[in-house]
């Protein structure tokens, strides 16, 4: 069993804590601050243990220098402020002697956040291909390591796998809540097993198809997952987002083969064309060659919710259409409605979906929440993560007391 953070001594100690507080921001303000308000239980547990915290994040995707003029962690600062109601201190650099100097004079009870961990990849890919040197210099920082970024535990980077080589590691709550969820519901789900599986690209989502296949006993599917599958059944789907990957679509032939009797497919869509945005109702076999399938329509939607009605395990990544456009955002929110029944067997999965939730109103519905999109999907998938088999075992740990 992995070190927990409630099993580790941590008081008064200086703590580096790697939490996932990669927001969504616009002109300088954050959207939603729900990554935020779910690392807190966290880090107000090492503020009654009088610890000195040092936050790691990153934020966005940085590959040029003008990047870091859009992805800088001072919203998030401000915003820790304000829910923590207390100061917190903030090092532009984290390599840089200021950073050093911050930590050195930190007292007990008080925060600092270093910028964002992926400005360590311009110029010289720091973050992202681990490297020893850099997580060695990071680690030194603190006494203890806390990971409590789940979206992330799939990533080899060095402020996830590499900081826990050089000092006693443990997991924090957030991180330990999510496994336990995900074993308990996922790994081991009560039949029938129902996966509901949408977004844009069906090549990212191919692995764990494959894995959760044998598992469950049916697969929904929508958005350009779904266009991708009927595709390849040589159904008509006009201009609408699908895979063109040979290989890609041969893997979802040989699916549908193998699994057929667990596939559900929408039975119609909602479209609009390349020349009109009115939407219109079709049948799915009467797509034609410039209509863009943008929401299932009435007919799926009864369809899966008779599927959904019968399940007793659901898991749910992604949404049915494009939800962000009003008119589309139909059939997400009837399924979320029929969802809302069997809550507290239904585990999300995936920032859209999550974001899907916020925004049609089912906030603070769902219990089983995944921060994790693509962490959530490799774990199901393998089982395990490299940034949770990087903490050391609980038998293994010794937190000295300097």
């Amino acid at each position: 069993m992995k070190q927990l953070l409630r099993n580790t001594y941590v008081d008064n100690k200086r703590v580096l804590l790697r939490c996932d507080l990669n927001v969504p921001i616009q002109n300088g303000n954050i959207i939603d601050d729900t990554k935020i308000v779910r690392s807190l239980e966290t880090i107000q547990y090492l503020l009654n243990k009088n610890c000195k915290i040092i936050i790691l994040s990153h934020l966005g995707r940085v590959k040029t220098e003008m990047d870091k003029s859009l992805y800088s962690l001072m919203p998030v600062k401000n915003s820790l402020e304000r829910l923590l109601n207390r100061p917190v201190k903030f090092a532009s650099d984290i390599l840089s002697n200021e950073a050093k100097q911050m930590v050195n004079q930190l007292q007990n009870g008080e925060i600092l956040l270093l910028e964002n961990t992926r400005f360590l990849d311009v110029p010289n890919n720091y973050e992202s291909s681990f490297n020893e040197e850099v997580a060695k210099e990071i680690a030194s920082l603190g006494d203890i390591y806390v990971f409590d970024a789940f979206a992330v535990a799939h990533r080899t980077h060095t402020t996830v796998i590499g900081i826990p080589k050089f000092i006693p590691s443990c997991l924090g709550f957030l991180v330990e809540k999510e496994k336990n969820m995900l074993d308990k519901l996922l790994i081991n789900p009560a039949h029938p097993f129902t996966v509901i599986m949408g977004g844009a690209k069906v090549d990212d989502k191919l692995k764990i198809i494959s894995s959760l296949l044998p598992k469950c006993e049916h697969l929904l599917v929508s958005g350009g997952i779904a266009n991708s599958f009927l595709s390849a059944l040589k159904l008509n789907v006009g201009a609408s987002l699908k895979t063109d990957n040979p290989e890609t679509i041969r893997n979802l032939q040989q699916m549908m083969l193998t699994y057929k009797d667990k596939f559900a497919m929408p039975k119609d869509a909602i479209v609009t064309t390349t020349y009109s945005d009115n939407p219109t109702i079709k049948n799915i076999n009467k797509i034609d060659t410039n209509d863009v399938i943008k929401d299932i329509g009435t007919k799926t939607i009864k369809k899966y919710g008779n599927i959904i009605k019968e399940s007793n395990t659901i898991f749910i990544n992604g949404t049915m259409g494009i939800y962000e456009e009003r008119e589309f955002a139909n059939g997400t929110t009837e399924i979320f409605n029929l969802l809302k029944s069997n809550k507290e067997h239904v585990v999300i999965g995936g920032g859209d979906t999550v974001s899907a939730i916020n925004n049609l109103g089912f906030k603070g519905v769902f219990p089983n929440i995944s921060s994790g999109g693509g962490a959530t999907l490799e774990y199901i998938a393998n089982g395990s993560l490299p940034g949770i088999e990087a903490i050391k075992e609980e038998d293994n740990i010794e937190v000295l007391d300097l």
